[in-house]
């Protein structure tokens, strides 16, 4: 049995954030918390099939569990941000969305500081841990 080797999602997460090729995603101007665009970010990343999927769910809610088990916080800020879909479509003019982002931090994922993802340990659930 072949078994590829996947990152961890901490790593997996922030070579995403830093790839300007995905436009649901980003850094906040400091580079310490990241912006997500929730219904861009499922069709974008999250649906992606065959060699290209890159998480296990392509489920929003999942996902966010996920960034909750790895000790990321919500942040409370709502902010409305357009993200223009220029590299998607082949029309001339870019389609510019306005859409809600949440916004993600944890004291360990930050922009300019990838030595820091060691850090990040995937927090065991409680149903887990009374088994």
């Amino acid at each position: 049995e072949i078994v590829i080797f996947s990152p961890p999602f901490p790593k997996k997460l922030w070579k995403i954030v830093n790839n300007n090729q995905f436009a649901s995603i980003w850094w906040d101007r400091d580079g310490t918390c990241i912006g997500i665009n929730e219904k861009l970010f499922e069709k974008e990343i999250l649906e992606r099939v065959g060699p290209n999927k890159m998480f296990e769910t392509d489920c929003m809610k999942s996902f966010i569990r996920q960034l909750n088990l790895y000790g990321f916080s919500k942040m409370r800020q709502d902010m409305h941000r357009s993200v223009c879909l220029t590299k998607f479509f082949t029309e001339e003019r870019p389609v510019c969305i306005m859409s809600r982002a949440e916004f993600y931090c944890s004291p360990y994922f930050k922009r300019d500081s990838p030595h820091l993802l060691t850090r990040m340990k995937r927090r065991v659930s409680v149903k887990t841990a009374l088994k």
